[in-house]
């Protein structure tokens, strides 16, 4: 963490540099001590760029204040900006990320004919007939029968899963994969989930347990489907 007496604190990594500045000062009196701390750098002109990761703390920057520090910073000296990292995003930005991580849980029957469209992971406490369709940038989760389509990553996310009480659906999409009605028996399956397999780089089924290793991140969920 910066001294809170200065403004700007430096930090060599092997990765290149850090700058830590100080998220109680003005933007003009960062780049007054910004332009002493760098002056101090005498790099040989034969060296290899410097990456630069800047710290802002509880700090926002527009793109304009942004723009300004890299230009700054990469002004003949040898460095260049690798990237921004702060505390504090814009509010619309914020909601966004909630909407995407959120799970939204819906009870009904999407019967045929239907479209069920989301943002974030779905939670369907239902069932998916033939001929109903669900979509979403996330992941599905069907506590029940899926018999229709299921689009899961709609914004073309590769990681995202389908998971079903009862799998037998028509149709599977992940992302910009799409794969037939599975070969399943009259029964269909119980408790089973779709996902992207890179090696085989086609959409697989497979038993639910698998995601605690497969996709890590879905563990605890994945536990909370099976428990109940």
């Amino acid at each position: 963490m910066p001294d809170n007496k200065q403004l700007i604190t430096i930090k060599g990594t092997k990765e290149g540099l850090t700058l830590f500045i100080n998220d109680a000062c003005s933007f003009d009196e960062v780049l007054d001590e910004l332009q002493e701390k760098l002056s101090v750098y005498k790099p040989n002109s034969d060296e290899p760029e410097v990456a630069v990761t800047v710290k802002l703390g509880n700090r926002y920057l527009n793109e304009q204040q942004k723009s300004q520090l890299d230009e700054f910073i990469s002004n003949n000296n040898y460095f260049t900006v690798q990237t921004f990292d702060s505390d504090v995003i814009r509010k619309q930005d914020a909601i966004s990320w909630k909407e995407e991580s959120d799970v939204k849980t819906i009870h009904r029957i999407v019967r045929s004919g239907q479209v069920l469209e989301v943002t974030g992971d779905l939670l369907l406490i239902g069932d998916v007939n033939p001929g109903g369709t669900v979509v979403t940038t996330g992941n599905v989760f069907v506590m029940g029968s899926l018999l229709g389509i299921a689009h899961a990553g709609s914004n073309g996310d590769t990681d995202a899963v389908i998971a079903a009480s009862y799998m037998k659906p028509g149709q599977l999409r992940i992302a910009d994969y799409i794969s037939r009605a599975p070969d399943y028996e009259a029964d269909g399956v119980y408790m089973e989930c779709g996902l992207i397999d890179g090696e085989q780089d086609k959409i697989v089924i497979d038993r639910l347990q698998a995601l605690s290793h497969k996709r890590k991140d879905l563990s605890g969920f994945e536990r909370r489907i099976q428990n109940g």
